[in-house]
């Protein structure tokens, strides 16, 4: 069985200069990046939230993912540890709640040559070197655009009645709420959503726990999807370019229309088709470098995922 953990390399810059936040474990005298393993009923990116706040005090949000170690533990075991970058603001800095414990003796700010050099396992220094690379070249401060599909509806045929008011099922319902802690590992900001039923129900959880307003945006509907197209791509055009970490909540068939205005941003080496095949409850997290006067915004990474709340059968 496959012992899984996530983590997150932390950073900061200090007077243009990069800093990275390594950790001092007292019990083994190592030195490495803050990670842990895997709560029951726990998705790796909330792991990865709760361990950096458990471990350095610390309260962040995901950027872009690093990768994945692989390696065989002393017992036989087989682990995997998850791994993001995690810009540390001065807000978050300061609020810090870490105090020296058995398990984290220090928290200590260092540059990367400096990391690099006390560093206790070999298979920390990639991450490290991706850091750096994402760095040099203006890509490791992100802020995502979140593309999500509705909870499990009621089937049409089942609902008879106006299509605007097709409700969640009870286990769309229960994917809203596991939704509200999964989609806060990146806490965004804005929540743009079609008016209908099933996509407001589907976010409401998220827009509560995080006291966020709905933004209700008919061009994200199915209908005007279909009907008027360049209004939907042009509401997409305007989050996007309004530079804040979001969620576009939409419909099945709406989602290929809000992808196609998002791929615009991709560069020339990426210029593949970002899949919009989401089942429900399903999400793209797509990181965009941070807006900038006169800079167009570039995707960085694209990851997917669903909430752990499924259909029983």
């Amino acid at each position: 069985m496959t012992v899984f953990a996530a983590g997150a390399i932390l950073w900061r810059t200090e007077k243009e200069q990069l800093l990275v936040a390594v950790i001092h474990r007292a019990r083994y005298n190592d030195w490495g990046w803050p990670k842990g393993k895997v709560d029951p009923g726990e998705t790796l990116p909330e792991t990865a939230v709760r361990e950096i706040k458990e471990e350095t005090g610390l309260t962040i949000r995901l950027g872009v993912k690093l990768g994945v170690q692989a390696y065989e533990l002393p017992n036989g075991k087989d682990k995997e540890v998850h791994y993001w970058a995690a810009k540390v603001t001065s807000k978050a800095l300061k609020s810090s709640t870490f105090k020296p414990s058995e398990e984290v003796a220090k928290v200590d700010w260092m540059t990367p040559d400096e990391a690099r050099a006390v560093l206790s396992y070999p298979h920390d220094l990639e991450f490290l070197g991706k850091v750096e690379e994402l760095h040099q070249n203006a890509l490791l401060e992100t802020k995502p655009v979140i593309v999500l599909r509705h909870g499990k509806a009621m089937p049409r045929d089942v609902w008879g009645k106006n299509e605007e008011t097709r409700p969640l099922l009870p286990v769309g319902k229960t994917q809203a709420v596991a939704l509200a802690g999964l989609l806060s590992a990146w806490s965004p900001k804005k929540v743009h959503v079609s008016p209908w039923t099933r996509c407001k129900a589907t976010v409401e959880p998220y827009a509560k726990r995080r006291e966020l307003e709905l933004h209700l945006s008919d061009e994200l509907t199915e209908a005007a999807s279909q009907k008027h197209p360049d209004k939907t791509l042009k509401r997409v055009h305007r989050i996007i370019q309004n530079g804040d970490s979001a969620i576009i909540c939409s419909h099945r068939p709406a989602i290929p229309v809000i992808l196609q205005e998002i791929a615009k941003y991709q560069s020339p080496k990426q210029m593949a088709p970002i899949s919009g095949d989401l089942v429900p409850g399903e999400f793209l997290v797509i990181h965009l470098t941070k807006s900038k006067p006169g800079v167009s915004r570039k995707i960085v990474a694209i990851e997917k995922y669903k909430p752990l709340a499924e259909e029983k059968k």
